[in-house]
């Protein structure tokens, strides 16, 4: 089944050249000139991925950004930023408020689509168990992209879970924060490691009481240890 991409791009022949190259590519394609009339459209179909410009004549793209990550419904749209804004604070802010990856103009169309293939890819999940039981009460749902405990469903960003499912698909292994900022936003080289940490925080808070099994390995990163309690040093007597 081919996959939709939705391009929001207030510059006509930007938007119909990105348009026909998508689909060339062999993907589904609507393209919007206002982010309102886009988030009307997403009543109607949530797509594969979203192609988002920053600077649009009724919302800015940061403002969209924000708005599709704070809805449960939307979070998990994979969002590719396009924009000539090149100022690293806009790339870095772009990333933090959720982007999949940030694009400057002008850009070329191969690696604009390979970035697009690879944030498909990530999106996919690729993993041979559909739910993992860490615990009776604990639990991920990779199908649903969703954690739940004690049967109640835990109220995680896109990039949370991004992270426990990382850590947990190879639990004990330690993760560098460039490893993991590798696994959220591929391979863009913007250094913003502080990141991960704030985001590691948010996803102990709300996994506590399980909080202790996400590991912080000083000076290099994370780990997953589902047997922490046991690995502890006894106190000395």
């Amino acid at each position: 089944m081919q996959k939709m991409i939705y391009i929001l791009e207030d510059e006509a022949d930007i938007l119909e050249l990105l348009s026909l190259q998508l689909s060339n590519a062999g993907f589904r394609t609507r393209g919007f000139m206002r982010a309102e009339a886009m988030l009307y459209s997403l009543n109607q179909e949530i797509p594969d991925l979203i192609v988002l410009d920053l600077m649009l004549p009724d919302l800015d793209g940061l403002e969209v950004c924000k708005r599709l990550k704070e809805t449960p419904a939307l979070e998990r749209i994979p969002v590719v930023m396009l924009t000539a804004r090149i100022n690293i604070e806009d790339r870095i802010k772009g990333l933090d408020y959720g982007a999949d990856d940030y694009i400057t103009k002008p850009f070329d169309s191969k690696e604009l689509l390979a970035r697009i293939n690879a944030v498909l890819r990530r999106s996919g999940w690729e993993t041979e168990k559909n739910v993992l039981l860490i615990t009776p009460e604990f639990k991920l749902d990779f199908n649903r992209f969703e954690v739940f405990m004690k049967n109640k469903r835990l109220d995680l960003t896109l990039t949370e879970f991004k992270i426990l499912q990382l850590l947990t698909k190879r639990p004990g292994w330690v993760y560098s924060r460039s490893q993991i900022l590798d696994h959220l936003w591929g391979t863009d080289k913007i250094v913003i490691e502080r990141s991960v940490d704030v985001h590691v925080k948010n996803l102990r808070d709300k996994i506590a009481p399980y909080d202790k099994m996400v590991v912080n390995v000083r000076g290099v990163g994370y780990k997953f240890d589902p047997d922490w309690e046991r690995n502890v040093p006894p106190a000395d007597a």
